[in-house]
């Protein structure tokens, strides 16, 4: 079966808010951000009219990852306060603002915690009313304030391991502040609006067809569907009872509309040669016999400024990153001692990537 090509300009990955405090939940660990090759940073104007579609097609061509900014890989880590013994949070200064709706232990439990909890808990939580969603974090929180301290009481922080652990995550955290405060200040209006004129330059009015089609195994199979339809049979209806794509034949074998490209090479040199209401002679691919029917022709529209503004943040932010990571491997001091020779070392910045 063939998958929808990346989708333009794919969301940042989210990174889970990471901990050192003594007693904090479980930390997740994020990935170390990857560096993109040089091909893979090229914004493309497919990139931005292209969407993941829900369904597959097997009269669609199998996709490599060709989106840019879907190869950046790259996580957005928030930035989190520093720790001390005052607050579940413990922000350096306590915001006014910043509600107090619980004390454990003489420990404050502001409502800027209770939204920290939640990213724990988002899919666990999802649908749940406020009041229960409120009791629940609050409760997880007092456990981990209780059980922190009662850490401390046996001196559990004061061990090298977790010391190690807590200057490793430590130093990621400083890491998601950086990439997350650079991010920012490069996605400005200016910057979007270069990024989206230098995609529209390379529009070329891409031609993409809207196509039913049905699919089968045998070549007999799709001739005695082509007489069927000369006889005066619906399409569609043939197309929900016969068709073995699953991803169309709910749809009476529609495709929707797609690029030249976006097809195997067999469908797609007959369907772009055919006029909207034309039946085809069966046609085979690896994937069997199809019998397609052409809906509609028309040229790939470019999609707003506006519509894709959100998109054009996170590439940006994406490339910043990329960037950053890049220029200060290149600057800085690397030396790998005692080297495993069962491990293959990570390539260079804009090296190739083994295969």
């Amino acid at each position: 079966m063939f998958r929808p090509k990346s989708a333009t300009i794919t969301g940042i990955a989210k990174g889970e808010r990471l901990r050192d405090c003594p007693g904090d939940p479980p930390l997740a660990v994020a990935k170390i951000p990857k560096i993109p090759r040089s091909k893979d940073r090229v914004m493309t104007v497919s990139n931005l009219l292209h969407s993941p579609r829900a369904r597959t097609a097997p009269a669609r061509q199998p996709r490599t990852t060709v989106a840019a900014i879907a190869a950046l890989a790259l996580l957005v880590l928030p930035a989190v306060s520093g720790c001390s013994k005052e607050s579940s949070s413990e922000p350096a200064a306590a915001d006014p603002n910043d509600t107090v709706v619980a004390r454990v232990n003489g420990v404050e439990i502001r409502q800027s915690d209770l939204a920290f909890a939640e990213e724990d808990f988002s899919n666990e939580l999802r649908g749940a009313p406020p009041d229960v969603k409120r009791e629940q974090l609050i409760t997880y929180l007092t456990d981990v304030i209780i059980v922190s301290q009662a850490a401390e009481k046996k001196n559990l922080g004061d061990g090298a391991e977790f010391k190690r652990r807590q200057a490793f995550l430590r130093n990621k955290l400083l890491m998601g502040a950086l990439l997350q405060q650079r991010s920012k200040e490069a996605t400005t209006e200016a910057e979007m609006r270069k990024v989206y004129d230098d995609a529209i330059k390379q529009a070329s009015n891409e031609e993409e067809v809207r196509a039913r089609h049905i699919l089968v195994e045998t070549e007999e199979e799709a001739k005695a569907i082509v007489d069927q339809l000369k006889g005066g049979a619906d399409f569609a209806a043939l197309a929900k009872e016969k068709s073995k794509d699953p991803g169309s034949a709910q749809n009476g074998g529609d495709l929707d509309f797609m690029g030249k490209s976006e097809l195997v090479p067999e469908f797609a040199d007959v369907a772009f040669k055919m006029y909207p209401g034309q039946t085809s002679n069966p046609v085979k691919t690896q994937f069997g016999w199809h019998v397609i029917k052409l809906e509609d022709k028309r040229d790939r529209a470019v999609p707003e400024f506006d519509k894709v503004r959100g998109q054009l943040e996170e590439f940006l932010a994406r490339r910043t990153q990329a960037d950053l990571i890049a220029q200060l491997r290149s600057q800085a001091n690397i030396e790998r001692l005692a080297a495993n020779p069962d491990v293959a070392p990570l390539p260079a910045p804009g090296a190739p990537r083994p295969k």
